[in-house]
């Protein structure tokens, strides 16, 4: 999510220079701050408020409904706006880019590298609604390739390694989504996953480097360019937000970390690039 941000600043600096001024602030995930921030951006009459992660986004939202808002690194927007009529834009002050990779690329991905593996255990925080849509719609995906998928949710920290645990002991590959609280506890997943040598694939980068074997990613800093660029087009251009739609990061890298598949026998093909792991 920082290099993120750093793409957004990074397009509105070349094309703006110094007449374009940030405020970031950073609400070290706790909620009550991050709707203080907001409450301040909108007492300062900012002209356009990046929202960097679902919370961010919904903070914003409850904060102003006339101030632009862009929204960045967010999963699925009408999962965290709750707009059941879905179109591609949000008919509000809102609009931004999805950090969401393909899913039936990553379900690919899982049959590809693992066609002989039965039952796949999906690893997620219960408290993530984006998860829980993503979730849904990899069961869909892998159920009809033929898997036999479970959830495996954990409300927080506390409870993640016995969680991971019973994923591991019935499962012969784990797929975490997209997942901050996850992200947060990779090393403790991958102390668990490691020893009981099952598999992880997921849904992006930072995760594969914590816990994974191979992740669909997208670049999170050609993400905040894209939303730069978007708000420019609001900010320069005049451009509306309410009818501007939801971005996606223009490309997407078949990633690997080579010692662990190796550890684990898993082939993967030549189109994979190898990425380097957390140090364990």
């Amino acid at each position: 999510m920082d290099t993120a941000t750093k793409g957004f600043k990074d397009v509105l600096t070349e094309k703006l220079g110094d007449k374009v001024v940030f405020d970031e602030q950073n609400a070290a995930g706790d909620s009550a701050t991050c709707a203080t921030i907001c409450n301040q951006f909108v007492s300062s009459k900012v002209d356009l408020i990046m929202a960097n992660a679902t919370p961010a986004l919904q903070a914003a939202t409850a904060s102003t409904d006339s101030i632009p808002i862009l929204g960045t690194s967010v999963t699925d927007y009408s999962t965290a706006l709750d707009i059941a009529d879905w179109t591609g834009t949000t008919g509000k002050n809102v609009s931004g880019t999805a950090d969401l990779a393909p899913l039936d690329k990553q379900a690919e991905m899982i049959k590809e590298l693992f066609p002989d593996a039965k039952n796949v255990g999906i690893l997620y925080c219960s408290a993530e609604p984006n998860s829980k849509y993503q979730t849904t719609e990899m069961t869909k995906l892998l159920t009809d390739m033929g898997y036999s998928c479970k959830e495996y949710t954990f409300a927080d920290s506390n409870d993640v390694a016995s969680v991971t645990s019973n994923a591991c002991d019935n499962c012969d590959v784990i797929y975490i989504p997209t997942d901050n609280t996850a992200a947060s506890c990779a090393e403790a997943i991958n102390n668990v996953a490691s020893p009981k040598k099952v598999p992880i694939v997921t849904g992006e980068e930072g995760l594969c480097k914590g816990c994974g074997i191979a992740t669909l990613c997208i670049s999170y800093y050609d993400l905040g360019r894209t939303t730069g660029e978007m708000a420019y087009d609001v900010l320069v251009n005049g451009a509306d937000v309410s009818t501007m739609e939801i971005k996606t990061a223009p490309t997407t890298t078949y990633e690997y970390i080579a010692d662990r598949c190796d550890a684990l026998g898993v082939k993967v093909p030549d189109n994979y690039v190898a990425i380097e792991a957390d140090a364990e």
